[in-house]
Protein backbone atom coordinates (compact mmCIF):
# COMPACT_ATOMS: atom_id res chain seq x y z
CA UNK A 1 0.00 0.00 0.00
CA UNK A 2 1.22 3.54 -0.51
CA UNK A 3 1.66 6.13 1.84
CA UNK A 4 0.34 10.00 1.56
CA UNK A 5 3.71 10.88 1.36
CA UNK A 6 4.85 8.37 -2.04
CA UNK A 7 1.52 9.10 -3.69
CA UNK A 8 2.33 12.81 -3.53
CA UNK A 9 5.88 12.62 -4.43
CA UNK A 10 4.35 10.17 -7.18
CA UNK A 11 2.33 12.42 -8.91
CA UNK A 12 4.08 15.41 -8.24
CA UNK A 13 7.29 14.11 -10.58
CA UNK A 14 3.94 12.84 -12.71
CA UNK A 15 3.90 16.81 -13.35
CA UNK A 16 0.84 17.57 -11.16
CA UNK A 17 0.31 20.10 -8.97
CA UNK A 18 -0.79 19.44 -5.54
CA UNK A 19 -2.80 22.09 -3.33
CA UNK A 20 -6.25 22.67 -2.04
CA UNK A 21 -9.37 23.30 -2.19
CA UNK A 22 -8.77 27.02 -2.19
CA UNK A 23 -5.62 27.02 -4.27
CA UNK A 24 -7.37 25.22 -7.29
CA UNK A 25 -10.31 27.67 -7.18
CA UNK A 26 -8.08 30.66 -6.74
CA UNK A 27 -9.81 32.04 -3.18
CA UNK A 28 -8.69 34.75 -1.43
CA UNK A 29 -7.74 34.40 2.57
CA UNK A 30 -10.86 36.05 3.11
CA UNK A 31 -12.70 34.28 0.37
CA UNK A 32 -11.35 30.91 2.31
CA UNK A 33 -12.67 31.76 5.86
CA UNK A 34 -15.94 32.93 4.45
CA UNK A 35 -16.48 29.42 2.67
CA UNK A 36 -15.22 27.94 5.99
CA UNK A 37 -17.32 29.71 8.18
CA UNK A 38 -20.64 28.49 5.49
CA UNK A 39 -19.62 25.06 5.76
CA UNK A 40 -19.50 25.28 9.72
CA UNK A 41 -22.61 26.47 10.21
CA UNK A 42 -24.18 24.26 7.85
CA UNK A 43 -22.72 22.09 9.96
CA UNK A 44 -23.82 23.13 13.29
CA UNK A 45 -27.41 23.62 12.03
CA UNK A 46 -27.97 19.96 10.86
CA UNK A 47 -26.36 18.86 14.07
CA UNK A 48 -29.01 21.02 16.18
CA UNK A 49 -31.69 19.90 14.05
CA UNK A 50 -30.76 15.87 14.44
CA UNK A 51 -30.30 17.00 18.74
CA UNK A 52 -33.78 18.22 18.52
CA UNK A 53 -35.21 15.64 16.91
CA UNK A 54 -36.43 17.58 14.35
CA UNK A 55 -37.15 16.01 10.60
CA UNK A 56 -35.71 18.46 7.76
CA UNK A 57 -39.40 18.87 7.09
CA UNK A 58 -40.41 20.09 10.56
CA UNK A 59 -37.60 22.66 10.89
CA UNK A 60 -38.58 23.47 7.33
CA UNK A 61 -42.49 23.89 8.30
CA UNK A 62 -40.66 26.51 11.33
CA UNK A 63 -38.84 28.51 8.80
CA UNK A 64 -41.85 28.75 6.32
CA UNK A 65 -39.81 27.10 3.55
CA UNK A 66 -39.12 23.60 1.96
CA UNK A 67 -37.61 20.40 2.82
CA UNK A 68 -35.54 20.78 -0.21
CA UNK A 69 -34.02 24.31 1.04
CA UNK A 70 -33.69 23.27 4.77
CA UNK A 71 -31.20 19.97 2.86
CA UNK A 72 -29.46 22.80 0.92
CA UNK A 73 -28.57 24.85 3.67
CA UNK A 74 -27.27 21.67 5.84
CA UNK A 75 -25.06 20.86 2.59
CA UNK A 76 -23.74 24.75 2.35
CA UNK A 77 -25.44 25.01 -0.81
CA UNK A 78 -23.64 28.18 -2.41
CA UNK A 79 -27.44 29.37 -3.09
CA UNK A 80 -28.18 29.75 0.67
CA UNK A 81 -27.34 32.80 2.21
CA UNK A 82 -25.19 33.16 5.54
CA UNK A 83 -28.26 35.16 6.80
CA UNK A 84 -30.30 32.12 5.94
CA UNK A 85 -28.54 30.13 7.85
CA UNK A 86 -27.78 32.62 11.46
CA UNK A 87 -31.50 32.58 11.03
CA UNK A 88 -32.04 29.02 10.49
CA UNK A 89 -29.47 28.71 13.82
CA UNK A 90 -31.27 31.51 15.79
CA UNK A 91 -34.86 30.16 15.64
CA UNK A 92 -33.75 25.85 16.75
CA UNK A 93 -32.36 28.75 19.83
CA UNK A 94 -28.90 28.78 18.99
CA UNK A 95 -27.06 31.89 21.07
CA UNK A 96 -24.62 34.05 19.03
CA UNK A 97 -20.85 33.21 20.35
CA UNK A 98 -18.07 35.35 18.47
CA UNK A 99 -14.44 34.23 19.26
CA UNK A 100 -11.19 35.36 17.57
Amino acid sequence: MIGKTEKRKKLEKAGWRIGSAADFLALTPAEERYVEMKLALAHRLSETRRRHRLTQEKLATVLKTSQPRVAMMEKGDPSVSLDLLVRALLALGVTPRLTN
